[in-house]
């Protein structure tokens, strides 16, 4: 069975704008094409934050049935991809509230360990203490670009689809979120990084 196929014969009993939807569904064939072509990034989204495949799955299927009662609108809105992102981010967002507590990138021992590489990633060389609860503080577009760039290893072209943006704005929140971090984390510049920015201005001057 499809996960599209799940979502046959579930009636939401959550809050949320999305209406109640009864088996069978007869989904579009459109909805179905674009839920099918980006579940695993739902999932990982959604993991990546509550901390286990089965919250994750929960949590997916109540942003695909809020999408799909309002699919029509959704593609007079256009932006799909950015809609999906607010929608998905909402949802986990609402649930780690309500749960009263912080993503699992931050708790959680398993995935902890597999974002070990996350600060060479950021070129934050130093013991950096309290890292990804400086992650949670950044302005949401940097804290989605930090997220999906270095957590979830999306490349610029799939986060600027994602989130509606040019991939030079991407990589301009991407830039502003590592600097706001370095800051806030009280660490020094990068030593090698201005050096690189010196040596590149000495080129520009014709070596003057």
């Amino acid at each position: 069975m499809s996960d599209a196929d799940a979502l046959d014969g579930v009636t939401s009993h959550s809050t949320g704008p999305y209406v109640p939807v009864h088996a069978p569904l007869d989904l579009p064939l459109d909805f179905e094409a674009f839920y099918l072509g980006h579940q695993d990034f739902f999932h990982a989204y959604a993991e990546i934050h509550l901390g286990s495949r089965t919250a994750a799955e929960d949590a997916v299927h109540l942003v695909a049935l809020e999408i799909l009662a309002g699919w029509d609108q959704f593609l007079q809105e256009g932006d799909l991809e950015q809609l999906t992102l607010a929608v998905l981010h909402r949802h986990v967002t609402a649930q780690l509230e309500r749960e009263g507590r912080d993503p699992a990138f931050v708790i959680n021992g398993p995935i902890a360990r597999n974002l070990r590489a996350v600060r060479s990633e950021l070129e934050i060389t130093h013991c950096a203490s309290g890292l990804y609860e400086a992650i949670l503080d950044l302005p949401p577009r940097q804290f989605n670009v930090i997220v999906l760039r270095y957590l979830l290893g999306y490349k610029t072209s799939q986060i600027a689809r994602f989130m509606g943006l040019d991939g030079r704005t991407v990589d301009y929140h991407g830039r502003k979120g590592r600097e706001r971090l370095r800051i806030g984390l009280g660490l020094p510049a990068d030593a090698s990084r201005t050096k690189r920015a010196e040596a590149s201005k000495y080129r520009k001057g014709g070596g003057q």
